[in-house]
């Protein structure tokens, strides 16, 4: 995939500046992030990029579905963001540019989207506590996202970027059986 990580990088870059220097009103980096993400998510239904790849259909029809289904109003910095993906006909990489446009954003504020996989929900004081031990441990603010994977039977497994820490019950069995095999 390292084709689409190169097609969506100049997208990212340059909504990524426009964004930083406040060349239209409301282009916050927060605000970008939010709606580029509400394209991206649109963006990575099938049945939408069947119907923007149809030789039938113009751009203008493609960008009236997709503004019709976001559930916020675009500002008018997504919607000429969107234009130009759209008449460049890289609709079915948004979501790609949203993760790279991520990437330039968390640069930026020193901090990483960290994914914390628990085999149980984790709520208030426990997330709050464990946000601090993630952050002292990577070194580096980060943005939380939980996900349950009942599998993992207890503790949890953090992703951040291309690390990963594995303190699940599951990791622990397999470490154990390694050592009994061997």
């Amino acid at each position: 995939m390292a084709e689409l990580a190169t097609i969506a990088r100049p997208y990212a870059e340059a909504l990524f500046k426009a964004s930083t220097a406040g060349v239209s009103p409301g282009s916050d980096l927060d605000g970008a992030a939010a709606w580029l993400d509400e394209l991206a998510a649109i963006a990575a239904n099938t049945q939408l990029q069947q119907f923007a790849g149809n030789p039938s259909v113009t751009a203008e029809q493609t960008f009236e579905v997709i503004a019709s289904v976001a559930k916020t109003k675009l500002p008018d910095a997504a919607k000429n963001f969107l234009r130009v993906v759209i008449d460049n006909g890289r609709i079915g990489i948004l979501p790609e540019i949203a993760s790279q446009f991520h990437i330039l954003k968390n640069a930026q504020s020193g901090s990483a989207d960290a994914t914390v996989y628990s085999a149980f929900a984790l709520e208030g004081a426990a997330l709050g506590d464990l946000a601090v031990t993630l952050e002292r441990r990577f070194g580096r603010k980060l943005n939380l996202k939980v996900e349950l994977e009942p599998a993992l039977i207890g503790g949890v497994r953090v992703v951040v970027g291309d690390e990963v820490l594995d303190t699940s019950v599951k990791a622990r069995l397999e470490q154990m059986k390694v050592a009994l095999i061997s």
